[in-house]
């Protein structure tokens, strides 16, 4: 009896073997947008933010591909991942994708980056030109991806972030609270101070607790 033949297991490749950037200015926005998009929706353990991870929206197929530079998935847990592949993810595409603009990036590069993220279900994606100060916008309207005609003071309707370019030498982006994307060290910066104000509150509060057992008062009655 003849064995039915073997079939070698698909292999979806982790790297596509590209450079994240080609330069400082490209990598510095991929990593603002990437990390305070992961600091917005920190709490939520339904939202799956990556940067530079391919995505892989049909089984069977490891030659349709896409590594966007930001990505946001509403639905999917957070956690490790090589790779995203869609048809284990409950089927669920990037809902927002962040393109960087490079000098190397040519127009045939991203019209085929548009027309993979319209084909594929992406709701919102938009594409930032850090030397030119330019962005770019489109919406899903139907089956296609629309073109955003107004960007400055566009609030992205899935993320509640605010773009504004006006009278500005870079792109400023607000989140919902009204506090601007802030790089890495002004992130941990600010983590810094928090820290360094609840300590300092921990500290009154205990040095009152303190005076007023002093005093005969059980501070835990007050």
């Amino acid at each position: 009896m003849s064995s039915a033949p073997q079939h070698a297991p698909i292999i979806y490749p982790d790297s596509d073997g590209q450079p994240m950037s080609d330069n400082t200015l490209q990598f510095r926005w991929i990593v603002l947008i990437k990390e305070n998009l992961e600091t917005l929706f920190a709490d939520d353990p339904a939202v799956f933010v990556a940067g530079d991870l391919l995505w892989y929206p049909v089984e069977g197929r490891p030659d349709i591909r896409r590594a966007p530079d930001a990505m946001v998935v509403f639905g999917r847990p957070k956690g490790y991942r090589g790779s995203y592949k869609q048809w284990e993810e409950g089927n669920l595409a990037p809902q927002v994708v962040f393109e960087v603009l490079s000098p190397n990036n040519t127009p045939r590069e991203m019209r085929e980056k548009l027309r993979f993220y319209e084909r594929y279900g992406v709701e919102e994606y938009y594409l930032y030109d850090p030397d030119g100060n330019h962005l770019e916008g489109w919406q899903q309207v139907g089956t296609s991806l629309e073109p955003l005609d107004v960007l400055d003071g566009w609030v992205s309707p899935r993320l509640g972030i605010r773009f504004a370019l006006a009278a500005r030498p870079e792109l400023v982006i607000y989140r919902p609270d009204g506090q601007s994307f802030l790089s890495h060290q002004e992130l941990d910066r600010r983590a810094t101070r928090a820290e360094q104000r609840a300590l300092q509150s921990e500290q009154r509060a205990t040095r009152l607790a303190e005076k007023l057992r002093a005093l005969g008062i059980d501070p835990e009655e007050l």
